[in-house]
């Protein structure tokens, strides 16, 4: 039923023209985005025709003999528009582990799409990686989402730190200029983890210029001074918190609550998710309880992000 061919860079506009109506696709699946960190992983990103209509994509990379949901990104599973059925799915699965074995691949790592980016039902690839499969769960990490339409009310502690940052006269705004944070970040990041952000500077203003709707950064000022910062990435369906951070003052003043408050009831009220991203560590076994309970404080709650494996 397919014929299953490996992405080359002759099929970009094809490509992002499937990821445009995908039913499961974010920003994150344009290519633009994908091939920003091209030198760091080798692409085998797959496309599922039938006939000469492009089916289905999976993002991917390949390590040695391991087929991966693509690893610079957070997931990536099959991307499906309107048209691709259940019953496809499972021939689909059938057929690319017919196929994996002559590439010389032996293993594949898959990450599908987290449920609350769908802009419709997009579980298919779940039944197939059971029953045809076989795979098996082998992680399994906390993330922490508001449904913002009907949010919890914000913990105490949280309404007092964003009483706080307004009696002080801190200033939420939004803003192209992406370095006073980076600093800010860079600094909390080196001093605490000794670690540097997954995006340099450089790499996060070269995306801000390819998906300036997409990509947003909010900064807090005290006295013309920025004292804390988010970056969040937009979709159709989540407003995703992709760094937040604060220095000794913002965190005083309660900065990072401010920026949530503006950003839940004055920007984004509509959008139906907010989503702070994971709260685990290493592989996943370590919930970092301090970090999840302060995303609960605004109103957040669990979904989980699931890893699956499986030989061929």
């Amino acid at each position: 039923m397919f014929e299953i061919r490996r992405y080359t860079p002759a099929d970009k506009p094809l490509w992002d023209k499937y990821v445009a109506k995908a039913r499961n696709a974010t920003f994150l699946f344009f290519r633009d985005y994908m091939d920003y960190h091209s030198d760091r992983f080798e692409d085998h990103s797959l496309m599922f025709f039938v006939g000469n209509h492009l089916h289905s994509i999976l993002p991917a990379n390949i390590v040695d003999t391991t087929l991966y949901s693509h690893q610079g990104l957070t997931y990536g599973g099959l991307l499906m528009d309107v048209d691709v059925t259940a019953a496809d799915v499972i021939q689909l699965f059938k057929e690319l582990n017919a196929y994996l074995p002559q590439c010389g691949i032996r293993r594949v790592v898959y990450k599908p799409v987290p449920w609350v980016y769908h802009q419709l039902p997009s579980e298919e690839d779940l039944y197939p990686l059971f029953w045809i499969c076989k795979a098996r769960l082998v992680t399994r990490d906390v993330g922490t989402t508001i449904f913002m339409q009907r949010h919890l009310r914000w913990r105490k502690d949280r309404r007092r730190r964003l009483r706080r940052a307004q009696d002080v006269g801190v200033e939420v705004v939004r803003t192209d200029d992406f370095a006073p944070f980076w600093q800010v970040l860079e600094e909390n990041l080196m001093s605490r983890h000794q670690v540097h952000p997954v995006h340099a500077l450089d790499e996060i203003r070269m995306l801000h210029a390819r998906f300036p709707q997409n990509i947003i950064q909010y900064n807090a000022l005290l006295d013309g001074q920025v004292v804390a910062g988010m970056t969040f990435y937009l979709t159709s369906q989540v407003l995703h918190g992709q760094y937040c951070s604060s220095n000794d003052v913002g965190k005083e003043c309660g900065a990072v609550d401010a920026i949530h408050d503006y950003v839940m009831h004055h920007d984004f009220p509509n959008i139906p998710y907010m989503d702070f991203g994971r709260s685990t560590e290493g592989d996943g076994s370590i919930l970092n309880e301090g970090l999840v309970a302060q995303k609960e404080g605004f109103g957040g709650r669990t979904i989980c992000y699931d890893t699956y494996e499986w030989d061929v």
